[in-house]
């Protein structure tokens, strides 16, 4: 491994400098750590085997960090609990919970963690894969929405990992896109999903770690079971909460909002989402939503569990299929985004066709881009057994009243002058 002598961040053997800072990259063992006034982790070895570089991430629960695993000599991320957050009893276990569930679902698309520690000072520490990329937050709070291609591809992947998970009866409850990790590959993104600190084990004889009544997760992914803290909770409510993700790549605003916790609650329980395809007409989003996706969101967004879409992969698969693809999510998991985008590409680009402005002359006056409930042409675009129906509103021409009215006034001038002429 190799180091940056000023940013201390880790490299493999086969890199030349840092592409922070510029400068050439040393071994591992030829830069000095260095500690940090501000933090009683960072330039000390932990376990007398991990070396902490730096940290590189913070939140509620604990502090991220990059470090060099001294036996096996690979980079690895450790996530280590604040030091109020220990005094909590169930945030522990929860924290060995997220070791525990890797063990028993390793799968490529859940990220790996690879031990679980409690140093002599009472610290609990998570080792890690350590991953490059963003979490598909900061793609989204960057970019507004994301490329259909890019999310069918990403669910795809999601769903897998998902799916892999309910079948060991575990339900995540807390997906939302700060858990979707993204690591880049020139095929396109490869997915991780973050934190199953939050899992309910649904096997029967499982112990519980939340009371009946008490409510765990994000608000804005909460399915309405999961609002209301309900013991039938199972897998179909991180089918809401995937959807309620795909709702918002698209569209770059949340299906369910609220000013606060009480507010978005109520909505998700009272409330139906508008339609993903009309918020993106108004909000004049980059990328067309046909209107089979809303019929995607419709089923996802059941309010009673039993009626929703009962899988991720289904969900996954029925997005694909509303942007025209064939095949299922299975197929496109590993799929270039590239090809992914001819296709869907081509959905898009006739639905782009069938909104072109009609351009209609009224009276003599050319009105463009008229909108109106005047009337509706059908359009489809099939692929395999999958159709797209695509509508577009058109303007039936119309005679202006006032045209008529001078008609009729020229003519009646007409016959006066003629009459008058034959008097006379």
């Amino acid at each position: 491994m190799k180091s940056c002598p000023i940013c201390r961040r880790l490299f493999a053997d086969d890199a030349g400098f840092c592409p922070v800072d510029g400068v050439v990259l040393l071994g591992v063992v030829d830069v000095a750590l260095e500690g940090d006034p501000n933090d009683p982790f960072v330039g000390k070895c932990l376990a007398d085997r991990y070396e902490v570089h730096r940290a590189v991430a913070q939140g509620g629960m604990g502090r991220v960090y990059e470090a060099l695993d001294l036996r096996d000599g690979q980079k690895v991320a450790l996530k280590i609990l604040h030091r109020h957050v220990v005094r909590d009893r169930v945030a522990i276990e929860r924290f060995r919970r997220e070791y525990e569930i890797s063990q028993q679902v390793p799968h490529e698309h859940i990220v790996e963690v690879f031990d679980f520690l409690r140093l002599e000072d009472e610290a609990f520490v998570l080792v890690m894969d350590f991953l490059e990329g963003e979490e598909l937050r900061a793609l989204m709070k960057r970019e507004g929405t994301v490329r259909p291609a890019r999310l069918i591809r990403m669910f795809s992947q999601i769903a897998m990992g998902l799916d892999e998970a309910h079948r060991r009866n575990l339900v995540h409850r807390d997906i939302k896109p700060d858990n979707v990790f993204l690591c880049g590959t020139h095929d396109g993104d490869m997915v991780k999903l973050l934190d199953f600190g939050s899992v309910k084990d649904t096997s029967d004889g499982a112990t519980k770690l939340t009371a009946t009544g008490t409510t765990v997760g994000s608000p804005f992914y909460m399915s309405p079971e999961q609002a209301q803290g309900l013991d039938t909770l199972d897998w179909r409510t991180d089918v809401w909460a995937l959807a309620a993700i795909g709702y918002e790549a698209l569209t770059g605003v949340v299906p369910f909002g609220g000013g606060n916790g009480p507010s978005i609650l109520l909505s998700i329980l009272t409330e139906e989402p508008e339609s993903a395809s009309t918020v993106g007409m108004r909000r004049a989003v980059r990328y067309l939503i046909p209107s089979a996706v809303d019929d995607v969101f419709f089923e996802a967004f059941a309010k009673e569990h039993t009626r929703r879409l009962g899988s991720a992969g289904l969900l996954a698969d029925r997005l694909g299929w509303a942007y025209g693809l064939s095949g299922t999510h299975l197929d496109w998991a590993y799929q270039t985004e590239s090809e992914l985008g001819v296709r869907v590409g081509e959905v898009l680009a006739e639905l782009e066709r069938a909104r072109v402005e009609e351009v209609v002359e009224v009276g003599g006056e050319v009105v463009s881009g008229c909108v109106g409930d005047v009337g509706e042409v059908g359009v489809a675009v099939v692929s395999g057994a999958t159709t797209v129906e695509l509508k577009s509103l058109v303007l039936p021409k119309r005679r202006s009243w006032v045209l008529w009215v001078w008609v009729l006034v020229l003519v009646v001038v007409g016959v006066c002058l003629v009459g008058l002429w034959w008097w006379r």
